[in-house]
């Protein structure tokens, strides 16, 4: 095997990797020439350093865990501040639990692989029918975090649900959401308002 000589450029970026690097283990000899004093720039940390943690010790509790782990406000927070797609009046009727919904599913007790074959097919059957405001009833949800690193979300059903009717084929066929008036349900249902069809 024959050595070839570097050539300048290659030089050059080899003795600025050679500065840059600090060796593996304190054995070796290296020549002080090899190596320049850093300026004051290289030393200083960086301004938007980050902020040393406090100490933690597994099986040690967290101090609040109120919202530690929400990155996005509460679902029902969010089905608020959602802009309003029907007629304001039916809207404001709606949420008071004025209009009787045509239809209802219960999908209490399924699991998520049951439960999102039995949306999909009842909301496209309603709107094949011409119904316009139907109730879908998820249940609250078992109240059961314990507590770990990583939280068990409260109401899997509750929370996938929404999602489920903004996504496709239902997007094109759902015209508002939002919680269920207490007397059908409260924040276990869903009033699922559907587009005339064309």
């Amino acid at each position: 095997m024959t050595r070839r000589r570097l050539r300048p450029d290659e030089m050059t970026l080899w003795q600025e990797v050679a500065r840059k690097t600090t060796p593996l283990s304190s054995n070796r000899k290296l020549s002080a020439a090899s190596f320049t004093e850093p300026s004051p720039q290289q030393t200083r940390p960086p301004q938007n350093a980050p902020q040393d943690l406090p100490k933690f010790e597994i099986g040690q509790a967290s101090g609040d865990r109120n919202g530690a782990h929400d990155v996005l406000p509460p679902l029902s927070e969010r089905l608020r501040q959602a802009p309003v797609s029907m007629d304001k009046k039916a809207f404001q009727r709606l949420k008071r639990g004025k209009l009787v919904p045509e239809a209802k599913l219960d999908l209490h007790g399924m699991t998520l692989e049951q439960a999102h074959p039995a949306l999909n097919g009842f909301i496209l059957n309603s709107h094949a029918a011409g119904r316009r405001l139907v109730l879908i009833v998820t249940g609250k949800g078992k109240d059961r975090d314990p507590g770990d690193a990583v939280p068990i979300r409260r109401g899997v059903l509750r929370h996938n649900v929404p999602q489920w009717l903004r996504m496709a084929p239902l997007s094109s066929l759902v015209l508002q959401i939002t919680e269920a008036h207490l007397k059908h349900g409260g924040g276990g249902a869903y009033y699922v308002y559907l587009r005339r069809q064309r």
